[in-house]
């Protein structure tokens, strides 16, 4: 099978740039375990879409062989930079965006110096590729594209993937529910900003350790709506695409408070 993992994980910077705060740093050691099990999967490449790296014409990958820079996050720039050092695997990322027009999605490659780089992109290879030992195929967020195209599109880099003979793992990066605190808090103290959207974040988790999937999918439309979900829960579509939709059930390595949001980390088991 060419897909070996799947992985959902928040894309806040909070957890790596300020781990000595309790919520947070549990969120970190939750990455570090996610990270060892991926390193036992033995992917030959990750497979990476952020909600963070927006896009609005077409769907944007990465095909700069070796991405470098240093980061600094839009909103939490007060806690320091994020640096990054990455390479690319431009074999699958250009068979992906050969491949996407077959599902009437144009697709464009992004080869330059200095090039942006989004916070989740870099968080999740920080705790889960540690060394930046393998290389990645790293995808954009296109704000027109619905659940079910994100899912297709997953669907096709899975398919390319097996014709090239790799290995890949499948990471979803993004938050869960979006109510977040928009004024001071002690930050030692942050707990999920609504109890309703706590309720439905340990729901949908729940789906997700039970090996519920077609649940799981049909749930997450109401989801999204009622939580408030970081960009329509388009992360865990790509994921589920990547993954065939099918899964026996899952591991959440941490659950917790991301200044009022929701993240999880959370290992689908394949």
């Amino acid at each position: 099978m060419p897909v070996v993992a799947g992985l959902l994980v928040p894309g806040s910077p909070l957890p790596f740039v300020q781990r000595n705060n309790p919520p947070w740093g549990r969120l970190a050691s939750a990455f570090e375990a996610a990270g060892r099990a991926l390193t036992r999967a033995a992917p030959d490449t990750l497979i990476i879409y952020s909600t963070q790296w927006l896009a609005v014409l077409d769907q944007l990958w990465l095909t700069r062989a070796h991405m470098v820079g240093l980061h600094v996050d839009d909103n939490w720039h007060e806690y320091g930079d994020l640096p990054f050092d990455f390479r690319i695997d431009t074999a699958l990322t250009t068979a992906i965006v050969a491949a996407t027009p077959a599902i009437k999605i144009r697709s464009k490659g992004v080869d330059y110096d200095g090039f942006p780089v989004d916070t989740g992109t870099i968080v999740a290879n920080h705790y889960l590729n540690p060394g930046s030992t393998l290389p990645l195929a790293v995808t954009s967020n296109n704000l027109y594209h619905d659940f079910a195209t994100t899912r297709a599109i997953a669907e096709v880099a899975a398919r390319e993937a097996d014709s090239l003979g790799r290995k890949v793992a499948f990471i979803g990066v993004g938050g869960l529910s979006g109510s977040i605190f928009r004024g001071a808090i002690e930050i030692e103290d942050d707990h999920i900003a609504d109890a309703e959207d706590d309720a439905w974040n340990r729901r949908m988790l729940d789906l997700m350790q039970a090996g519920k999937a077609e649940e799981l999918a049909s749930a997450c439309p109401e989801y999204a709506r009622a939580a408030r979900v970081d960009m329509g829960f388009k992360h865990c579509a790509f994921v589920l695409g990547g993954i065939g939709g099918r899964f026996r059930g899952a591991i959440v390595h941490g659950y917790e408070p991301l200044y009022g949001g929701g993240g999880a980390v959370v290992e689908f088991k394949l």
